[in-house]
């Protein structure tokens, strides 16, 4: 099941330019994007109400789209204004239309209720479009539930193995037992690591200085909308804190994970990576975001293949160890949230 009254993703802004029509999946829906003619964003249900043609393959015409199968028009609101052959649109032609806002460099759609669609419950991403720091806006496609992607954020534990070579590089990290804490609609987590003799692969050659360092994790992954939020910090050994001190030598970092079902089996990952120092250094940039890749991809590989292996066998019998704190706690979280919904009525998408 997806929680339904919730801000997701559904794309980044730059997805979304110009009068090209973008159509993407979310939450078993497909949804189509447009701008209008203030530069706004309007999202409906990529589907004429005629005879089902897809919108998106349809015509940007000012603050509307018209379906080039019969040539009906609907505006942002979803509702039809013109049937040709017709002086008013026969009745009952309107399309869904979603609350739509940008922000952060992304376009968030209320896939449930829209009187509940507050503005303010968009979580915030701010380090992704902050001039202080600097990242790349990137995406990648899972074919897998969303549910393992969170697991997987979950557990840091994972780091020592998987990325041995790329995020991770110190068998510290699965040796570590993190403080979990349950906040306001999800998880945090602090894991610590002191007195590291060297960097994490991935930052090797960029170091901003040398010694031994104290390395840290501080995140939290929110239920609505599936946000992972993270503090990511290298400093000098002794130096700093991740509540206090933060030495200007140290190596800091913000990243953002928002997953975004798409189907049953399949999910959306969008994700930045931003920086304090070198800000100016595109080129720096795009390096970061290159090995920080390399590391999703062995995520990608991984949990894909997790996927099939519960596709022939279910999740019966799934072990837990004690790595898995975390993320049993927000599978508990997520559970109840559904209930709840459930309870009181709230629209659920079957997963």
């Amino acid at each position: 099941m997806f929680v339904t009254n919730a801000w997701y993703v559904g794309a980044w802004s730059h997805e979304v330019q110009g009068t090209a029509l973008f159509s993407r999946k979310l939450l078993g829906e497909q949804i189509v994007f447009f701008r209008k003619t203030d530069g706004t964003v309007a999202a409906l249900r990529d589907r004429c109400s005629h005879r089902f043609a897809p919108l998106s393959t349809g015509r940007h015409e000012g603050d509307c789209v018209r379906c080039m199968y019969h040539g009906l028009v609907f505006d942002a609101a979803g509702t039809c204004t013109e049937e040709p052959g017709r002086s008013r649109p026969s009745p009952g032609l309107d399309v869904q239309a979603y609350p739509v806002e940008e922000r952060w460099k992304q376009l968030w759609v209320w896939m449930g209720d829209p009187a509940l669609a507050d503005p303010g419950l968009i979580p915030d991403c701010t380090y992704q479009d902050d001039p202080a720091w600097a990242s790349i806006p990137a995406y990648i496609h899972y074919d897998a539930d969303y549910r393992l992607i969170l697991d997987n954020l979950m557990d840091f534990s994972h780091l020592s193995f998987v990325h041995e070579n790329t995020l991770g590089g110190s068998r510290s990290i699965a040796a570590t037992r993190p403080k979990v804490e349950r906040i306001d609609d999800g998880v945090r987590m602090t894991r610590m690591y002191p007195v590291e003799h060297s960097f994490a692969p991935y930052l090797r050659g960029f170091e901003t200085f040398s010694g031994p360092i104290d390395r840290w994790h501080v995140y939290e992954l929110r239920i609505g909308g599936n946000v992972f939020t993270m503090d990511s910090v290298s400093a000098p050994a002794g130096t700093s804190t991740p509540d206090g001190y933060r030495d200007p030598r140290s190596m800091q970092f913000r990243a953002t994970q928002i997953v975004t079902p798409e189907t049953a089996h399949s999910s959306h990952f969008f994700w930045t990576y931003a920086h304090n120092f070198n800000i100016q250094d595109a080129n720096f940039t795009r390096k970061l975001a290159s090995r920080i890749n390399e590391g999703f991809v062995e995520d990608k590989l991984m949990i894909e293949a997790q996927q099939k292996v519960i596709d022939g066998d279910g999740e019966d019998g799934m072990g837990y160890i004690l790595a898995d704190n975390g993320l049993a706690l927000f599978r508990r979280m997520l559970d109840e949230r559904l209930q709840s919904d459930a309870k009181t009525g709230v629209r659920a998408v079957a997963a």
